[in-house]
């Protein structure tokens, strides 16, 4: 394929796609429905083929972080990927990476929740991700795209701040954004990286003796507790530094807003629209999307509260980000949640009758 080729694919195809094109060494996973196309489109495109990317299905999804851990150690670019339930049964493995400072990509493209809930879209998953599902004081760098090019163009970015960081990092994509159909620009093609590239980049990974080098040993165990705390408190300098670096956020019709709308994913395309009804309607309202929703633009939001009367959080859950936006905010507006719960998507006209009588 060109490098430049526009195609028409689902945002869960986008990804597996992206992982080729990106130099991805290995995807490890189990299917799930509603991200199964990922795993089923490395299996039909065959990378191990062309480029040398590992592609296996584990025998569930505890295997999967696993080996994610695994190859991770060695320095290569590794993934998962999986849905709500299946990214639950990953936490233990995903706390031991992020405790043991290893860059992966994990993507959750979710699904309605609690259990094992309905395989439609929602957005429920927004506390596990950005609040460290598993245990420990850790957190994971979220990226939350709102269409198939950014699932495409995510892969990419994902592993860059997973490196940079020496953290794992996770896309949260909804059902909706998995299964959408639309026009993508794929990513060009990167090599893999050498193994000599690899020693030089990450000279903190498992090579082996290489050059009569003594190997690393990467663990997140440490019994001393003066040293464990040592460690924790770089691990969350480090964070700092990622919240102080590495915040994305998009802007759309905020400049005369008198109101606005913060919303992630499918529910921002969502908002985009609600915007349009009301705004012939003469109602002044934008959208701020986070991008990143940990690192949360914080600060962006708190600016935001000075500037407008109040503040609507679309959600397709019960009220989780708003709980950041509340905080951000420090009362200074009123914040108000919207969402649908069960796998149904907020329509944009209700979205609208829930700006009329929230303010």
């Amino acid at each position: 394929m060109a490098d430049q080729e526009i195609t028409l694919m689902k945002g869960n195809e986008a990804i597996a796609h992206a992982a080729i094109r990106c130099g991805c060494d290995g995807y490890f996973g189990y299917p799930i429905t509603p991200q199964s196309e990922v795993l089923e489109t490395l299996a039909e495109q065959k990378p191990w083929e062309t480029t040398g990317m590992v592609v296996l299905q584990a025998e569930s999804e505890v295997s999967s972080i696993n080996m994610v851990y695994g190859g991770a150690c060695t320095g290569k670019k590794v993934m998962t990927s999986s849905s709500s339930p299946g990214v639950s049964l990953m936490q233990e493995g995903i706390s031991y990476m992020a405790g043991a400072e290893l860059p992966a990509l994990i993507v959750n493209v979710m699904r309605g929740g609690p259990g094992l809930g309905t395989i439609q879209p929602s957005q429920s998953d927004y506390f596990q991700a950005c609040k460290g599902g598993g245990h420990g004081d850790y957190h994971l760098i979220v990226l939350a795209p709102a269409s198939v090019q950014e699932m495409a163009d995510f892969v990419d970015l994902a592993f860059t701040l997973a490196f940079r960081y020496r953290n794992p990092a996770m896309i949260l994509a909804d059902g909706a954004i998995g299964q959408m159909m639309e026009k993508v620009v794929l990513p060009p093609f990167k090599p893999r990286r050498t193994e000599e590239e690899i020693i030089k980049e990450c000279p903190w990974a498992t090579t082996g003796r290489i050059g009569g080098r003594k190997p690393n040993i990467i663990t997140s165990l440490e019994l001393r507790s003066e040293e464990m705390e040592v460690i924790n408190l770089r691990i969350q300098a480090k964070y700092r530094e990622i919240e102080a670096k590495e915040v994305r956020y998009e802007e759309f019709m905020l400049d005369d807003a008198e109101y606005a709308i913060v919303a992630f994913g499918s529910a921002a395309r969502i908002a985009k629209k609600s915007i349009e009804i009301a705004r012939a309607q003469g109602i002044k309202v934008g959208l701020l999307r986070p991008i990143t929703l940990w690192p949360f633009p914080t600060n962006e939001v708190k600016a935001l509260a000075s500037r407008v009367k109040g503040i609507l959080s679309l959600e397709i859950n019960a009220g989780q980000m708003v709980e950041d936006i509340r905080l951000a905010v420090e009362g200074a507006v009123p914040v108000r949640h919207f969402g649908r719960l069960g796998g149904i998507i907020p329509d944009p006209d209700e979205v609208v009758e829930v700006l009329k009588s929230s303010f």
